[in-house]
């Protein structure tokens, strides 16, 4: 992009009026008017373009997820299992199987929250919950952040404590119960089962 510098000489001759702010900014103006601002224009549109085409295919790609879900959740398995089949072999030799995929995790909800781990410990499953617990000291008080818990209560200090169970420790729980027969309730934690195509390919 080139822009051509113009300067022009203005002459005060003595009479009439002269308003040298004004002047000024009508030069300013013949200035900008000489930039070639075409080509900025034209980057700018085509980086529109550019980011309407992105979005575009983002929104494909997501259909396309959804598409291929579907397949791979509902129409398979319902195909197989019409079929009393549970996997099959294409000609190319990969092969084709359906299994349940399993998913559970800790609700956000702090009162739904509590209620999981409630439902842990009265099923004496807390072993797979991991607690975080904070104490706060004071400035000077390095020392007694050393020492034990039990010893920080007995200071006058409350600790926070903070419990959790990974997502991937709770499916895997899950998973056990469900295929075992036993319960592990819905309306408590976040679960979902479905069926998943897997394809091995050869």
């Amino acid at each position: 992009m080139s822009i051509k510098n113009k300067v022009k000489v203005k002459t005060f001759t003595g009479s009439g009026s002269f308003n040298v702010r004004e002047e000024m900014l009508k030069d300013s103006k013949d200035l900008l008017d000489d930039v070639e601002v075409t080509t900025v224009a034209q980057e700018c549109v085509k980086l529109k373009q550019k980011e309407d085409e992105i979005a575009a295919l983002e929104d494909q790609l997501k259909n396309k997820k959804a598409e291929a879900d579907d397949i791979s959740s509902r129409v398979i398995p319902e195909l197989l299992a019409e079929q009393g089949l549970s996997e099959i072999k294409l000609a190319d030799g990969s092969k084709v199987s359906v299994k349940k995929e399993y998913r559970c995790t800790i609700p956000k909800d702090e009162i739904r929250r509590e209620q999981c781990y409630k439902w842990l410990r009265d099923q004496k499953l807390e072993d797979i919950i991991k607690n975080n617990v904070f104490v706060t000291f004071g400035k000077g008080e390095d020392d007694k952040a050393k020492q034990l818990l039990d010893l920080a209560v007995a200071n006058g200090f409350e600790p926070q404590q903070k419990s959790d169970v990974s997502w991937q420790t709770l499916t895997a729980l899950f998973r056990e119960r469900i295929e075992s027969g036993l319960d592990m309730p819905s309306d408590v934690f976040s679960t979902w089962v479905k069926d998943k195509t897997k394809i091995t390919r050869k």
